[in-house]
């Protein structure tokens, strides 16, 4: 069964892109290795604190709008 682990910032997306990231994941490995993927697909959202991400060596926060 493949798992898939997606890290993102806290609350950068709402719960509809969530659902929507899920069933794109899902989508793309059945679209790779056959329907029979669907029913054993994982995909785990992992939602990091802000301040807890690091790229080059500065940390990041989730862009304000």
């Amino acid at each position: 069964m493949p798992l898939v682990t997606i890290n993102v910032i806290e609350n950068v997306f709402s719960e509809e892109q969530k659902r929507e990231m899920i069933d794109k994941v899902t989508d793309a490995m059945v679209s790779i290795e056959g329907e029979a993927m669907r029913g054993i697909t994982w995909v785990l959202i992992e939602e990091i604190r802000e301040g807890h991400w690091g790229i080059g060596g500065e940390g990041v926060v989730r862009p304000r709008t």
